[in-house]
């Protein structure tokens, strides 16, 4: 008996099998439970079971194709790199609510600083990932020398084509549940559901290999294309043009700040009585139907949408992945009208490429972690805290030549949301019993203290009179998982309807003389450029930006996400449910309301992704040069 079952320890071919079936097996345990997947049908169930086979089968099976002897190793790595990316994916997805892409891996520099931030999501359980990895390493130790991986061609032909059969089945099982499931990509969660993680990240290099190729291969007509096309959407005038000309601007990225934390209590105490009090403010203006369009870039993409009035992209950052591009941001555009740039964080200049991005936006300065004092005392998690960090920057602000326009970006309120010294807490923790949850509330409202503080300098300063002040929230801080705690603080399910709702931020304009009021108009982070500038009295009629000025009259109620959503002041179209809403009621509707605006966020966003993987604002200059030379005023006809 104990020579039968060491000549099958020897075996290869058991070896493999064995192998296979605990990876197919921790990999649709993971994707059962390690995500929020939300099957809908039986039939659904069937492909979550059959989708990591395929893969397997197929990317294990490379190990035949080298030398004998070194087959065994081969296989392990291989083996050990399919469990690392399904490790990987699911740390990942804890927070982001998400899955690693190739252009997420380009922002490496981002990993190495995380701190606090990647312990937090780790767990003991992580543990059980790597049992079956050891045991393998294990099990070809022992039997170093007569384990080998020899099987006829026959036997190998017929694993491939298992794999491929698996493989196929598996999509045709797919396309007959989501139609254009390879074409819709800006739904990952769906592609990973029907396709598994491993065909998502086979799919995701034939992706970015392509988007790569698409600024060699990029013409000028594409940018006439996109022209056009903005040509022919209405364009509302500013009643508002040139009301704050001259004045300094402030931005304030408010980190992970949602506008549900607007006038909420906890035990009775506000969470944010600054802000609560800013936005009834006589000069004032607060958006509250107001959103953010970010993807995977969080806090950079926000701040390239910000500053371009373009849709972030579906997958990575840009910031990470088109540095290098042309580009036509506030900061450029303003230093023409005389104003000097900088922006201020309290972190390292490398995080989201920001010193290579930032002079490409055409900012002047970036004062960043090398600029300012941190030490362990006054800084937690991402690095200063939000306090000490306006205090400090008060000195580098007064040395701007003026007018300026500054961008300001916070930390402290950064998921898993700590503060380690007992004076900077401010407020009690909810009790909802997620700790994320639970933890939000104080850092926020240690954030609006440190948001009240610098006002209350720049008064002292004599920096208020003449500055315009922007405050907004980057992206949302608690994401999907955490719904059951979120359900107890809004007091209501949160259904694809009230997520939807629950990636409106805050935007607040201030400044001493402006006329103050709350806007109910529906728009984005895509907006704030052509708002900005206008209140400026700077002109962007020929810019290439798809937002409209906030403040125009007859503007459209309109705010498309990253994610295929659309609001409008009518419905609520949930891109990853495809299920459209009644704004008013939060009822699902049947039938095709929502189809036309569906229609129009499909056409800007993939415009939008036109011009920047195509880098197709360098063929501005072409455009200037082809432009006839207008006859002058006075010169005879």
């Amino acid at each position: 008996m104990n020579k039968r079952v060491d000549r099958l320890l020897q075996n290869g071919l058991f070896f493999f099998l064995i192998a296979t079936v605990l990876l197919w097996a921790k990999s649709y345990l993971a994707f059962r439970f390690s995500f929020n997947l939300d099957l809908e049908n039986t039939t659904q169930e069937y492909i979550l079971a059959l989708t990591p086979l395929g893969s397997i089968l197929f990317f294990l099976g490379l190990s035949f194709i080298f030398p004998k002897a070194k087959r065994i190793k081969a296989f392990l790595t291989l083996y050990f790199i399919m469990s690392f990316v399904l490790f990987a994916n699911v740390v990942y997805y804890r927070f982001f609510n998400d899955f690693i892409t190739i252009p997420v891996l380009m922002q490496y520099k981002n990993f190495a600083q995380l701190g606090g931030s990647a312990k937090s999501l780790m767990s003991f359980t992580d543990l059980l990932f790597w049992v079956d990895v050891v045991a393998l390493m294990v099990w070809a130790r022992m039997k170093k020398g007569t384990l080998t991986l020899s099987v006829k061609k026959r036997t190998m032909g017929a694993l491939f084509a298992t794999a491929l059969l698996a493989i196929s089945l598996n999509l045709n099982m797919a396309n007959d549940e989501r139609s254009e499931l390879l074409t819709r990509t800006f739904d990952r969660a769906m592609f990973v559901k029907l396709m598994g993680v491993y065909n998502f990240h086979l799919y995701d290099s034939i992706m970015t290999a392509n988007t790569q190729s698409h600024r060699v291969f990029a013409e000028s007509d594409e940018l006439t294309e996109v022209r056009s096309y903005l040509s022919s959407q209405k364009d509302p005038k500013s009643e508002n043009f040139g009301e704050l000309e001259g004045k300094n601007v402030v931005l304030i990225s408010m980190e992970s700040l949602q506008n549900f934390i607007i006038d909420y209590k906890v035990n009775g105490k506000e969470v944010t009585p600054f802000l609560n009090d800013l936005v009834r403010d006589k000069n004032t203006l607060y958006f509250n139907n107001f959103y953010h369009n970010t993807g995977q870039g969080k806090t950079s993409d926000a701040e390239f949408t910000i500053a371009n009035s373009l849709y972030p992209l579906p997958r990575g950052a840009v910031f990470t992945t088109n540095a290098g591009n042309e580009f036509n941001a506030t900061p450029e555009i303003l230093k023409e009208k005389g104003y000097t740039s900088a922006v201020f964080h309290g972190n390292n200049d490398s995080f989201w490429n920001r010193d290579v991005m930032y002079p490409a936006l055409g900012y002047d300065r970036f004062f960043s972690k090398k600029d300012y004092n941190v030490t362990t005392e006054n800084s937690v998690n991402y690095g200063l805290k939000d306090i000490p960090f306006f205090k400090q920057s008060m000195s580098k602000i007064k040395g701007l030549e003026k007018p300026y326009y500054t961008k300001f970006i916070t930390l402290t309120h950064h998921y898993p949301f700590v503060l380690n010294d007992e004076e900077d807490v401010m407020i009690d923790r909810t009790n909802t019993g997620d700790g994320t949850v639970d933890r939000y509330f104080q850092t926020a409202r240690y954030m609006d203290k440190s948001l009240e503080t610098f006002m209350e300098d720049m008064k002292k300063a004599g920096e208020y009179e003449d500055t315009v002040f922007v405050f907004y929230g980057d992206h949302y801080g608690i994401s999907e998982n955490h719904n059951r705690a979120m359900a107890e603080i809004t007091g209501t399910e949160i259904r694809p309807f009230e997520h939807t709702q629950l990636q409106r931020v805050p935007f607040i304009i201030h400044s001493p003389g402006l006329e103050g009021k709350t806007m109910d108009t529906v728009g984005s982070q895509i907006d704030v450029k052509p708002t900005i500038l206008n209140l400026l009295g700077v002109e962007t009629e020929d810019d290439i930006q798809f937002g409209t000025d906030l403040l125009a009259k007859d503007r459209e109620d309109l705010a498309i996400l990253r994610d295929g959503s659309v609001i409008t002041d009518k419905y609520v179209y949930d891109g990853e449910s495809e299920k459209c809403y009644d704004k008013a009621t939060g009822q699902e509707l049947e039938g095709s309301e929502c189809d036309t605006i569906v229609q129009k966020a499909q056409t800007e966003l993939n415009l939008s992704d036109k011009l920047v993987y195509g880098d197709l604002l360098r063929f501005l200059d072409d455009e200037e040069e082809d432009k006839p030379l207008t006859d002058s005023p006075n010169e005879e006809k």
